[in-house]
């Protein structure tokens, strides 16, 4: 039985996955993920072997991050989510939350322009041509926040709320563009967030906190939309195999509770990540005052004590 073109096997068994299910593994999140850890298992190595550290934590938040994208798109979970709502909520909430937080973690930009080698006078290769990169108004403009949270609001109502959705998810080229506008979304929200890579805007822990806190509680919105709804809101998942046993309104509140819950989740997450790198930034700050009390014999100290004397000294 085919549905919306993709002819993918639907008399599944329910979440039996291997038996009864062909695991068709999208071939461009196969093959993208896979080139992704080569380069950047050739970046790692490329530094050890000039005898440079990166930190371990970083590779395993980046590796994390591939295997997430993977297992939803490459694995069972894809198919599943082709016939129901609830399990393409959670490769959507996976996909622009989950995995852009841990690639981010990864910080695969800082990894590239360290590892990448510079081209001569003159010349432009791949490092060069990532810096203008970075610093272009393209990039300004994308990672603004003026920008992000509207795009990361905006890909949860105007996809959901229209036919937008049910015309992608007819055919296989249009749930993949779907998915990897889901994740480049999730990448650039939280690129500016995360700041662990280098960026056009570099905002403070602070500021970074609220524009988390502003795109949040729409998700929540949306998820309550869903749960309280009382009729199908798209054609896409109104006729799941009989064989799964679903209800269509059920499950569709049950997306929605999948979407709420994923507004939490990744919201602490990060908070918790922002708070380290907080800690972390005040600590190398009194590092770099130590180092320059210790060359100029804290002079500012001194300045202050003479300060104190002069007081003293008027006071008498």
């Amino acid at each position: 039985m085919d549905h919306s073109g993709h002819g993918m096997m639907m008399d599944l068994p329910p979440f039996t996955l291997g038996r009864g299910l062909a695991w068709s593994a999208d071939p461009f999140f196969l093959i993208t993920c896979l080139l992704g850890l080569v380069l950047y298992v050739w970046g790692v190595v490329r530094l050890v072997r000039r005898g440079d550290a990166w930190p371990v934590g970083r590779t395993v938040a980046f590796v994390l991050g591939v295997l997430s994208i993977l297992l939803v798109m490459c694995t069972g979970l894809n198919d599943y989510g082709m016939v129901m709502f609830s399990v393409h909520m959670v490769q959507h909430m996976v996909i622009s939350m989950i995995s852009p937080i841990l690639l981010l973690l990864g910080a695969p930009v800082t990894l590239a322009l360290r590892a990448l080698p510079v081209a001569g006078r003159g010349r432009k290769g791949p490092r060069e041509l990532l810096l203008m990169l970075l610093h272009s108004r393209y990039m300004r403009v994308v990672t603004h926040p003026m920008f992000t949270i509207p795009m990361f609001i905006a890909s949860l109502y105007a996809l959901y709320f229209t036919p937008i959705f049910d015309f992608l998810m007819s055919s296989a080229t249009g749930h993949i563009v779907m998915m990897v506008h889901f994740l480049a979304v999730g990448l650039v929200f939280f690129w500016p967030i995360m700041g662990v890579d280098p960026g056009p805007h570099r905002p403070n822990h602070l500021m970074r906190m609220l524009e988390l806190f502003a795109g949040m509680p729409f998700h929540a919105f949306f998820g309550i939309a869903l749960m309280m709804a009382t009729s199908p809101m798209v054609d896409t998942f109104l006729n799941p195999p009989a064989s799964l046993g679903v209800d269509p309104l059920s499950d569709q509140n049950a997306a929605g509770g999948i979407a709420w819950a994923f507004s939490e989740v990744p919201s602490v997450l990060v908070l918790i990540a922002l708070l380290f790198q907080w800690h972390a930034s005040d600590q190398r700050q009194a590092r770099r005052g130590d180092r320059a009390a210790d060359r100029d014999g804290d002079k500012e100290l001194q300045a202050y004590n003479a300060y104190l004397a002069s007081l003293n000294t008027r006071g008498g």
